[in-house]
């Protein structure tokens, strides 16, 4: 029987984190979009203004899943939440148990933190996940959609100005 367990990340850990968001962004069909670095990993996760947090699923002291998380907040509840940005379990380390692990220990964090809501995003052709996170307990928000503004759209929007929008207008 295999040793599983889930820790913190540990600086040493990022080439593997890099490596495992690589398989994610395959699985996921947006390799094209995974620019993130090592160097970008280190810095967000053991830097001075570190904003992310990670755990590892490890089997047999083997990294075979992550999850990485952040906090947010809501001004309904005024409370902070929790935010799953990825979870992902090697396809070959699925089916027992790690992806389901990692989403308990997230949710004991939220609850040891106070957070007033756990949550995160599920692309919809992604069946077995939306299946898997409905049999956990979690309700998929069919109303909500993803706002995101990227590269030379986020540039142009951070330099617009009211002058702009009153020539948009007219």
């Amino acid at each position: 029987m295999p040793h599983f367990e889930i820790t913190p990340a540990r600086r040493e850990d990022v080439a593997t984190i890099v490596a495992l968001v690589r398989e994610l962004a395959v699985y996921e069909k947006l390799e094209a979009m995974m620019v993130s670095t090592t160097a970008d990993f280190e810095r967000e996760l053991f830097g001075p203004e570190a904003i992310v947090e990670c755990l590892i699923a490890r089997e047999d002291g083997h990294a075979v899943g992550f999850a990485l998380f952040f906090h947010n907040f809501s001004t309904f509840l005024g409370r902070r939440g929790l935010y799953l940005e990825d979870l992902f379990v090697q396809p070959a380390h699925r089916g027992k148990g790690y992806g389901k692990a990692l989403l308990v220990r997230l949710a004991q964090i939220a609850v040891e933190r106070r957070c007033g809501r756990f949550e995160w995003s599920v692309l919809d052709w992604n069946e077995p996940s939306i299946r898997f996170y409905e049999a956990m307990g979690a309700k998929v928000l069919p109303e909500w959609r993803i706002v995101r503004t990227t590269g030379d759209s986020l540039a142009a929007l951070a330099t617009r100005t009211e002058r702009d929008e009153d020539q948009s207008r007219q």
